[in-house]
């Protein structure tokens, strides 16, 4: 029942980020190549939605809504992998879902999805691991502490949104096979034709930042808890409580 229910936030979470997301790519004509104020526009609502969602649906699933991140946390040990297939499985659902309602909104456009870099493969393929890689380490580094809960949502956010702001340019920014996907099924095309590159490339790029993570703070957590005295990390022992009135007597010594 508990995973029911993280699966269910998961699917909304994707469901609310390609809706938001590549509906305002589209509502304000954010397209590839072509800089201009549309990009930070675009670049906010999809870093906004994951603030949003982060603090609606975190405490619940984690608020992966994202198959790269949940690709990531497998590596990392921190889910299981049936875990790991059902919060995938959930994403595309909700991906979809979006998908379908941009594509009832907006019937005559590419939905918001992405396309390869100047028609090229491997260079857009690059670019692709290159912006999860820088995303997903975020995520990664920001979750590594409970002392950063209260604002790990607005870093994971902002780091979204620098992500966008470069990579708009060249692919449109996916870092997310899910939110390639919804759109790119009902766009038909080229989108949907080249959309493997970017389920694949949001894939690679975050079991790389796992590993690189990995490394990188490897010793680092027992050496802060080692810094912390033992006393402070016990917890303090609850005060006794009375359940009868007070006797009044003294007792005999």
């Amino acid at each position: 029942m508990q995973l029911l229910k993280k699966c269910f936030a998961e699917c909304i979470g994707t469901f609310v980020l390609v809706l938001f997301g590549c509906g305002t790519a589209v509502v304000v004509g954010c397209n590839s190549g072509q800089p201009n104020a549309a990009y930070l526009m675009t670049a906010l609502a999809f870093g906004l939605v994951i603030v949003a969602m982060a603090y609606s649906i975190g405490n619940v699933s984690g608020c992966h809504i994202n198959p790269a991140v949940s690709i990531a946390m497998l590596v990392s040990g921190k889910m299981t992998v049936k875990e790991f297939f059902a919060y995938i499985a959930s994403q595309f659902i909700g991906a979809i879902i979006g998908g379908a309602f941009l594509f009832a909104f907006f019937p005559k456009t590419r939905l918001g999805s992405n396309a390869l870099y100047e028609g090229n493969v491997w260079t857009s393929m690059l670019i692709e691991i290159v912006l999860t890689f820088v995303f997903v380490i975020a995520i990664l580094g920001v979750t590594s502490k409970i002392a950063n809960g209260a604002v790990a949502g607005i870093v994971i956010g902002l780091s979204l949104t620098l992500v966008h702001i470069f990579g708009i340019y060249f692919t449109g920014t996916s870092v997310n096979p899910a939110r390639s996907f919804g759109p790119a099924i009902f766009a038909g095309g080229d989108a949907f034709a080249n959309v493997w590159v970017f389920i694949l490339a949001p894939l690679v790029g975050g079991v790389l930042a796992a590993l690189v993570y990995r490394v990188l703070s490897a010793g680092v957590c027992d050496k802060e808890e080692a810094a912390v005295p033992e006393a402070a990390a016990l917890p303090k022992a609850a005060a006794p409580v009375r359940t009868g009135k007070p006797s009044g007597k003294k007792k005999k010594r």
